[in-house]
């Protein structure tokens, strides 16, 4: 009776997550499942080695799975970007997003080489992006715009060298010709230093944008979870804030803020943001993690917008938040679910559905307010609490930016496939010229295939789910080791790149860069396959 007990009490979790899913489903953020990313930035004197760090969850199973190389290139005279307007496809083979073309801007003459994730992450210069979605006010959002927030991430990239020319060029490129999104964050990262460019529209129909800007301190760590953290500024402190000039103007004809309050731009712009735990209780985690001695209050309201931590903080440190889903806390989401049988008997019950160990606090009567928001009307949803580390994560960066070495190998993407909880951070340089043939299919409009990167750990991470409690260890007991091999690695692989570069033998070092990237990215996905094959065939007779 009590194994029969189990059995109708995992069939019931399972039938709760179903509907819970295909209600979001409905109600989506962007045309997909609930989305949100989760960026965490870190100054040069913040970390262990002096990296200036960007990051990016991409929490979201809409965007595109695949990625490549775009090349440095030359544009003849009059030649054109074409701008799309990104819209929920819900016709191929598995939930994506279709990119309809609505105009097109002047190129440059010269784009610079980058890693085209979904949202494109870093070029050969060392400039690094994250990102994080905000919504802010509904009646903000133009259709007459032409730029969102994926086109604005591959302007960056493709012509900026520095953080303040990114958000400079931002500035000027949407005032022209506007910004066509909800509210956004691009955590924007350069060897020098990080600084948080917050955006809205300047309202229905019209052609603008307004953003601010602020500089993360050089010793300080910030984070941004779906939520509009920027509130005072001060424009006469350029090192450290920029802004649109119609900051003030738009807010103050909407009646969002009189001139006798204090401006803050999350509740002027953006203050449903500040409302749902989901946001707040991850800027709290992350603070928490790095910096306990503040004794942070977890359902509190407004946090500093960055925080010096303890100690400095190292690429482990910023890998196991990632992998965060509050334990220890009162709003762990790993601890068991208790329960009785027919006979009475108290059975305790590893979380084992699909949809945990990150969605199961709505049965745990723990109250949150993860929300969702409609990508075409900006309508909001509050949903249950969340975590850091999501199920449905497409892809996952952790970006260095290093001054004291040269481009070629000072600028590297850790990069995660899928769930960062059972995933692997790799290298991938900024300069590597190509990406193995697994991370360039698409994995998504097809179906599944094995000839997809993204499919390796997306499988494997789906089983795990299934007997958390136990499959996490076989998991970790093979990724931790690679990841420790990694980061224990990347010093000694760096000073024979750095010795090729010295030698005046640039192309052999992208070569020698390249190979590297490749060859361990090329590993991981052969490893999660093999993973995901061990883990059907132990818990075979479980399921």
């Amino acid at each position: 009776m009590k194994k029969i007990g189990s059995i109708l009490l995992s069939i019931l979790l399972s039938l709760i997550f179903t509907n819970f899913l295909i209600a979001q489903d409905k109600s989506d953020w962007k045309g997909g499942v609930p989305e949100g990313c989760t960026s965490i930035t870190v100054g040069k004197l913040a970390s262990v080695d002096g990296s200036v760090i960007t990051s990016h969850t991409d929490d979201s199973h809409r965007t595109r799975s695949w990625m490549d190389i775009k090349l440095a290139k030359d544009h003849k005279a009059g030649a054109m970007v074409p701008m799309y307007k990104r819209t929920a496809d819900n016709t191929k083979a598995m939930p994506v997003y279709k990119h309809d073309r609505i105009g097109e801007i002047p190129q440059v003459e010269h784009t610079f080489q980058y890693i085209n994730s979904a949202y494109p992450c870093m070029n050969d210069k060392q400039l690094g992006i994250g990102e994080s979605t905000f919504g802010g006010r509904e009646e903000l959002q133009s259709d007459a715009g032409l730029i969102d927030c994926q086109r604005l991430c591959q302007l960056m990239v493709e012509r900026c060298t520095t953080a303040r020319e990114a958000i400079k060029m931002a500035g000027e490129l949407t005032k022209k010709y506007g910004w066509n999104d909800y509210g956004e964050c691009l955590t924007i990262a350069d060897p020098k230093e990080v600084w948080h460019f917050e955006i809205v529209g300047s309202g229905k129909d019209k052609v603008g944008a307004v953003w601010v800007a602020q500089r993360v301190p050089d010793d300080h760590i910030s984070v941004n979870v779906n939520a509009s953290t920027i509130k005072e500024i001060d424009l006469s402190q350029p090192d450290y804030f920029m802004a649109s000039e119609n900051i003030y103007e738009v807010a103050k004809e909407n009646g969002w803020w009189s001139e006798n309050e204090t401006f803050q731009f999350c509740y002027a712009y953006a203050p449903e943001s500040r409302k749902t735990f989901a946001a707040r209780r991850r800027e709290w985690r992350v603070f928490d993690l790095f910096a306990p001695s503040l004794h942070l209050d977890p359902n509190d309201e407004n946090y500093p917008f960055s925080v010096k931590p303890d100690k400095k903080v190292s690429l482990e440190d910023l890998v196991m938040v990632f992998k965060d889903y509050y334990e220890g806390t009162p709003y762990d989401m790993t601890r068991s679910i208790k329960t009785t049988d027919s006979e009475g008997k108290t059975i305790i019950s590893p979380l084992a559905n699909p949809f945990m160990p990150y969605d199961q606090l709505d049965i745990s009567n723990v109250s949150g307010g993860w929300y969702s928001v409609d990508h075409e009307s900006g309508k909001i949803d509050f949903l249950g609490e969340r975590t850091i580390a999501r199920w449905y994560t497409m892809y996952a960066t952790i970006i260095q930016c290093r001054d004291w070495l040269p481009d070629e190998i000072g600028g590297v993407v850790w990069l995660a496939q899928d769930n960062v909880a059972t995933s692997v951070y790799v290298p991938v340089y900024c300069s590597v010229t190509d990406l193995p043939d697994s991370y360039k299919t698409p994995g998504r409009v097809k179906g599944f295939t094995r000839e997809s990167a993204w499919w390796a750990f997306n499988r494997m991470g789906t089983l795990t789910a299934q007997r958390w409690g136990e499959m996490r260890h076989d998991v970790d007991a093979v990724w931790n080791p690679i990841q420790k091999e990694l980061f224990g690695n990347q010093k000694i692989f760096e000073e024979e790149a750095l010795k090729l570069y010295k030698e005046k033998k640039p192309q052999k070092t992208i070569d020698y860069v390249t190979k590297y990237s490749n060859d361990w990215a090329d590993k991981v996905v052969d490893k999660a396959w093999e993973l995901g094959d061990f883990l059907w065939t132990k818990y075979d007779e479980k399921f």
